[in-house]
């Protein structure tokens, strides 16, 4: 009885059909979260900015139209920040070791990330009582 050693190498690269697939990135909810706040703050942010910035026009006026639909995407950032959350913050231990979330600086970085969009959001529902503090 012979040996093929091509049929060992063959058996070891071939991938394993019970294997998991890979868990999705928690930069997904950080970005929904992020642009569901910068949504909800486009009726009152969005015209001081806009004016800030040295444009202006009847139509900046418009954003205002915004305003009704600031709690849904508040309501929207509230559950992506909450998927993110639970993305960035499980353990170590439950990632395999040739994954992204098992790195320490990845980690950290995404946990800035995180801090800053959920400050995003506080500003964005905040922002209706101090918006027209600056007009």
């Amino acid at each position: 009885m012979t040996h093929d050693p091509s049929a060992s190498l063959a058996a070891r690269a071939a991938p394993d059909a019970r294997a998991a697939p890979p868990e999705p990135s928690a930069a997904v909810p950080l970005a929904a979260g992020g642009l569901a706040s910068v949504l909800a703050s486009v009726c009152c942010v969005g015209p001081l900015a806009l004016v800030l910035a040295g444009v202006g026009g009847a139509w900046v006026g418009t954003l205002q139209a915004f305003a009704p639909y600031q709690p849904f995407f508040l309501a929207a950032a509230a559950v992506a920040l909450a998927f993110a959350w639970r993305r960035i913050h499980r353990p170590v231990t439950a990632c395999a070791p040739g994954e992204v979330c098992a790195v320490p600086s990845v980690r950290r970085g995404q946990k800035i990330a995180f801090w800053l969009v959920a400050l995003l959001v506080l500003v964005s529902g905040a922002s209706p009582y101090f918006a027209p503090l600056f007009y």
